[in-house]
């Protein structure tokens, strides 16, 4: 059931609400706003399974009295280097990761790269490419998002290890936020080439990185972390982007990643509902043909 969503279906991600717990609520918001699937975070998964005593059959049951789809799982890194604490702290991430791609059926692993190293390129590519194997075994795609607080910052930093590594499952996360907080290059994303992005999201924010009494000095992942607004509410270009995907006949379904501190302690069923009604506001501007799931 996960696997056939697609665009222009909805995914409310993970981190649009707090890191751990509400996962009820959550997946009962979503289905009320509209979304056909929801993401979760490996480690709220380890929390709910080991410290909660709630069974995957629990969990499917929720999902299924809402006929909303587990679709996606966030994050690992450390899988760039072949050894040592961060590369060990992965591999146990990855368990749990294909645990959760067994039990629910979820299409999409996302991953990112390392924070605070250097990325060697051969080591990269072939972890990518064992991670990719690996997951294959599970029925799941995988995805670099780039992100420029880490070794991997641009679509094309993520492109040379895509394509060296050469794998059926392995591609591309699209985040508009670091896109447009990065290099802000559509050419870049366009070169990925349509097939191979499998993941989309999507969210607003200002153009220049926000500076307040909360993060005096500008931090960019605090940044990312709590300021986010739904599409269509900040300046971001979120019509030209997701007519460019669209032109690009990328047929991923789009998450839906408002990380916001103002929304994390808004009602779930308010958070949700904002997101959704922002993205298909923003479809529409673009002219894409938008799916209400009621």
């Amino acid at each position: 059931m996960t696997n056939a969503l697609a665009w222009p279906d909805l995914v409310w991600s993970h981190f649009s609400r707090p890191r751990h717990g509400g996962f009820d609520e959550r997946v009962a918001a979503a289905s009320a706003a509209g979304f056909a699937g929801v993401g979760l975070y490996v480690s709220d998964y380890r929390r709910m399974r080991d410290e909660d005593g709630r069974s995957p059959q629990d969990l499917r049951e929720v999902l299924a009295a809402h006929h909303i789809v587990l679709a996606e799982i966030e994050v690992l890194s450390g899988w760039s280097v072949s050894s040592g604490p961060a590369h060990d702290a992965c591999r146990a991430m990855e368990h749990l990761a294909f645990e959760i791609a067994d039990e629910f059926g979820a299409r999409y692993l996302q991953v990112i790269g390392g924070v605070g190293e250097p990325l060697d390129h051969d080591e990269a590519v072939a972890g990518f490419g064992a991670l990719c194997d690996r997951a294959a075994d599970h029925g799941l795609l995988v995805g670099i998002e780039w992100v420029p607080f880490t070794n991997i910052r641009t679509a094309a930093d993520a492109q040379r290890i895509v394509e060296a590594a050469d794998r059926p499952n392995g591609g591309y996360c699209a985040d508009i936020w670091h896109h447009t907080r990065g290099a802000n290059d559509l050419e870049l994303v366009k070169a990925l080439g349509g097939d191979r992005i499998w993941a989309i999201q999507m969210n607003d924010g200002t153009l220049r990185q926000a500076v307040s009494p909360d993060n005096p000095d500008g931090d960019y992942k605090l940044d990312c972390l709590t300021t986010r607004v739904p599409p269509g509410d900040g300046e971001f270009d979120c019509v030209g982007f997701i007519r460019a995907l669209h032109q690009m006949g990328v047929t991923a379904p789009i998450s839906l990643e408002v990380c916001s501190s103002e929304l994390w302690a808004a009602p779930v069923d308010v958070a949700a509902q904002l997101a959704a009604d922002g993205m298909r506001n923003v479809l529409r501007r673009a002219g894409v043909d938008v799916h209400e799931r009621r």
